[in-house]
Formats: C-alpha cells, sequence, structure tokens
C-alpha cells in the first residue's frame, strides 16, 4: 500500500534531514577514529616534514630550525595534523557517505559521470600531491637561501605545516582541474572547440596556478608545474574532441534512423 501511494519513492523534509544526520554522524565517528589513529602517526609525518630544513641545514651549513612559539602549540599542531591525517585517511567513507545523500537525486547518466568523476579525479589529486612533495625540498632550500649570512632562521612550526599543507593542496587540486573540462563536455556543457578556444586564458591561468604553487624564486619549479598542467589542458581537450565526434555520430545516426522510419510505409497501408 505505502508503494502505491509513494510510486516515486519521494523522501519528505523530515526525511532528508534524518538521512544527512545519520550520514554525518557516521563521517564524523569515522573521521574521530581516523584523528585518533594520526595522533600515533605523529611523530613519523612531522619528522618527514621538518626533514628538508634538517637536511639543508646540515648540508648547507645554514642556521634554520623548527620552533613551537608557546606552551600550547605543539598541542595545538598535533591536533591539527591527527585531524588533517584523519580526514585524509577517512576519505574514502565520508565521500561515500555524501554520495550516498546524493545519488538517489540524481539521474542514472549523471551517477555514471560522477563515479567517473570520483575514480579519475583521486589518483590525480594524489598524484599532484606527490608531485609537490617531491619539489618542496626546493621550494624551502630556496626561501632559506635568503637568510643573511652570520643570521638564523627560527621558523614556526604552525606556519610551516600550513604553509606545506597550502603547496600540496594547490597541486592536488591543479590536477584534478583538467578532469572538470572533462566531466563539463561528458554532461554537455562545454565542447571541445570552446575548451582550444579559450587556450590563452587557460595558459594564464596555468601560470596563476604556478606561481600560487611553487613561491620561490627558482622560474625551474614553476616550469615543471607548468608542462604536466599544460599537457594535461591539451589531453582533455583531445578527448573532448573524441566524445563530440562519437556524440555527433551518434545523433546522425538516430537521424537517420527516424528519417528511414518516416519513409517507410507498411503494404497494407499503400493498398
Amino acid at each position: 500500500m505505502a508503494s502505491r501511494r509513494n510510486p516515486e519513492k519521494r523522501m519528505k523534509l523530515s526525511g532528508h534531514l534524518r538521512e544527512f544526520r545519520k550520514r554525518l554522524f557516521r563521517s564524523g565517528l569515522a573521521i574521530l577514529a581516523g584523528t585518533i589513529a594520526g595522533w600515533y602517526c605523529f611523530e613519523f609525518v612531522f619528522e618527514a616534514l621538518q626533514k628538508p630544513v634538517l637536511e639543508l641545514a646540515k648540508d648547507a651549513n645554514v642556521n634554520a630550525q623548527i620552533n613551537f612559539g608557546s606552551l600550547v602549540s605543539a598541542f595545538d599542531l598535533r591536533m591539527q595534523i591527527a585531524f588533517f591525517i584523519g580526514v585524509f585517511l577517512t576519505s574514502p567513507y565520508w565521500l561515500f557517505q555524501i554520495w550516498g545523500f546524493i545519488a538517489p537525486a540524481l539521474k542514472k547518466r549523471e551517477r555514471k559521470y560522477t563515479v567517473l568523476f570520483v575514480l579519475t579525479s583521486t589518483p590525480l589529486f594524489l598524484g599532484g600531491a606527490y608531485f609537490g612533495w617531491f619539489l618542496f625540498p626546493e621550494f624551502v632550500r630556496s626561501l632559506l637561501s635568503f637568510t643573511p649570512e652570520g643570521s638564523a632562521n627560527v621558523i614556526n612550526a604552525a606556519e610551516y605545516i600550513l604553509f606545506t599543507v597550502r603547496v600540496l593542496l594547490v597541486f592536488g587540486i591543479a590536477f584534478v582541474l583538467p578532469v572538470i573540462l572533462v566531466l563539463l563536455n561528458a554532461i554537455g556543457t562545454l565542447s571541445a572547440k570552446s575548451i582550444l578556444k579559450g587556450w590563452r586564458l587557460a595558459i594564464f591561468l596555468i601560470t596563476v596556478i604556478g606561481a600560487l604553487a611553487t613561491p620561490v624564486s627558482d622560474p625551474m619549479s614553476m616550469f615543471l608545474l607548468m608542462v604536466p598542467l599544460v599537457a594535461f589542458y591539451y589531453l582533455s581537450a583531445g578527448i573532448a574532441y573524441l566524445n563530440d565526434k562519437r556524440r555527433a555520430l551518434r545523433n546522425k545516426n538516430s537521424a537517420t534512423d527516424l528519417e528511414i522510419a518516416g519513409d517507410y510505409i507498411p503494404d497494407n497501408l499503400e493498398e
């Protein structure tokens, strides 16, 4: 009887709120568990983060060290890093919860594109973050090279960690942007011709992203980021072109089938 009264299985506002609260509670518990795990991983992560500074201080004989500015700053920093690790470790679970809440409102085609976006953007984001981590020691080396001779560079731990996270996030997001172009093309919002037509704006934005993500005086680091971004941009344009070509061929075949069906007259009607 309930299915007859509600054949489209629509949920009331109160039901949506209960569903949202349930999934939010599950995500919160997962992030809390990940944060607890991140608390015990702090030493390993912080050692890896401060390694570029310590190696530079040892190799180049530069007086540079990471310091905590107040009594509670070490505890605050540990909590921040633990939370960041927890969010990162549990990202597949809370992303699934978000997807589970949104998916019923999407059409079948939209769900397919969304799943493809998640499957492709996740490894690209991780790859971009890893690429940023690969270049990060050079950033630190270039920035500390401005320290005048005979003086010490006392680095605030919280500022240093935020700077590291910002660099990794910018690199990760930069690698995901081409996937957004492909997604917009897949849903019919943006054509390959439009993507290629805006190449000047794209190169300008890539240059800005490169400048923000590589805050150093060495232009080679900026160039190393721009090369894969430009390659991804033209790769997304190529994928969009193939998709447009396939869509045009499908529409042409559909139009031909309709035309044939319209011209066809059964024998019994001709008599």
